[in-house]
């Protein structure tokens, strides 16, 4: 008789350093950079022991320049390499968004075609955490914006163990947003979970009255909320997008075809917000399949308050989700 394998307690954080192991063990192109990374460990624990195991020149510390470590990955990814480059948190990417969108996203069209750039780059975004206005943004919709990237947002330790995989072998520069509030998340992966199909969108939670759309770290909070209005009859459907582009449009106005009304999480701002094109391209492929308008739940228009309560009236709850269905239900 076979031994049974059962699932394996973890957090998001160690799921997300066994991807980076595997990536590091199995591919000799692969090496890690950034600030922090290497003998601390990285600033959100991530890489924690990656450096005495593979060495200084797989898990390179980065000087303190966005700018030129992400456009040294670009130059190593167009040599043949496999670099990950890890910015602490999302506002520090804006100090590399001339390396990300002028050269990352458009030396494979520019080049037609000859000049390909499988870098990868990881950074933690969201809030949540008391890190004030400066700490604290959702800028995933802004990359979502720009063709010529893959972006990602693994909600689940699942998604955390096996985006990275997939991320690598794809030929085009894929930026994945880990949501802080994530990191310490704990659960059981199974043994039998493998690569994730990055062009879906995933159901997390089936239901029949309402789809309730989010990713992130926005997840849990919406799966909160699927849970209160069951208890208020209610049964809605969460959809995890999982890959902010390209959307998998399909999936989203199939299950709003099934229950007829839709509510879109997002915790970016809501004007301009990724939210807001889910709810545009519901209006163009799903119109007639609506019973009720498409509510949205964002973060308040304001630079993100320090004050744990400021911040949490703020951030989408699981409470405004509640409210947003009901108006969409009632």
């Amino acid at each position: 008789m076979g031994t049974k394998t059962s699932a394996a307690p973890t957090t998001y954080r160690e799921a997300m350093r066994d991807a980076l192991r595997e990536a590091l063990s199995s591919d000799e192109r692969v090496f890690l950079m950034g600030e922090d990374v290497g003998r601390y460990g990285g600033c959100f624990g991530v890489s924690l022991g990656l450096f005495e195991e593979f060495g200084p020149a797989r898990v390179r510390d980065a000087p303190l320049s966005e700018s030129a470590f992400v456009g040294a990955g670009i130059g190593a990814a167009l040599a043949g390499m496999r670099p990950i480059a890890e910015i602490m948190t999302v506002n520090f990417s804006l100090l590399a968004l001339d390396q990300i969108l002028n050269n990352a996203a458009t030396l494979l069209h520019m080049s037609g075609g000859q000049l390909a750039v499988p870098l990868v780059i990881r950074m933690t975004t969201g809030a949540g955490r008391q890190l004030a206005a400066q700490h604290s943004h959702s800028l995933e919709g802004w990359y979502a914006h720009i063709p010529g990237l893959r972006v990602l947002a693994p909600a689940t330790i699942e998604d955390a163990r096996h985006m990275l995989a997939p991320a690598l072998a794809d030929p085009d520069p894929v930026l994945i947003f880990e949501h802080g509030s994530l990191y310490n998340a704990a659960g059981e992966l199974s043994p039998s979970a493998g690569p994730v199909d990055l062009d879906h969108a995933a159901v997390r939670r089936p239901g029949t009255d309402i789809t309730l759309i989010t990713y992130g770290g926005s997840l849990t909070k919406t799966l909160t909320a699927a849970d209160r209005l069951s208890g208020e009859g209610v049964d809605a459907e969460v959809i995890d997008l999982r890959t902010l582009r390209p959307l998998d449009v399909a999936s989203v106005t199939a299950s709003v075809a099934r229950t007829h009304r839709a509510v879109v999480v997002d915790e970016a701002w809501r004007t301009g917000s990724l939210a807001a094109e889910v709810s545009s391209r519901i209006a163009e492929e799903a119109f007639y399949e609506l019973d009720a308008p498409v509510e949205r739940v964002c973060s308040a228009e304001v630079p993100m308050p320090y004050a744990r309560q400021l911040e949490e009236a703020a951030l989408p709850q699981p409470a405004d989700v509640v409210a947003a269905a009901h108006r969409a239900v009632d």
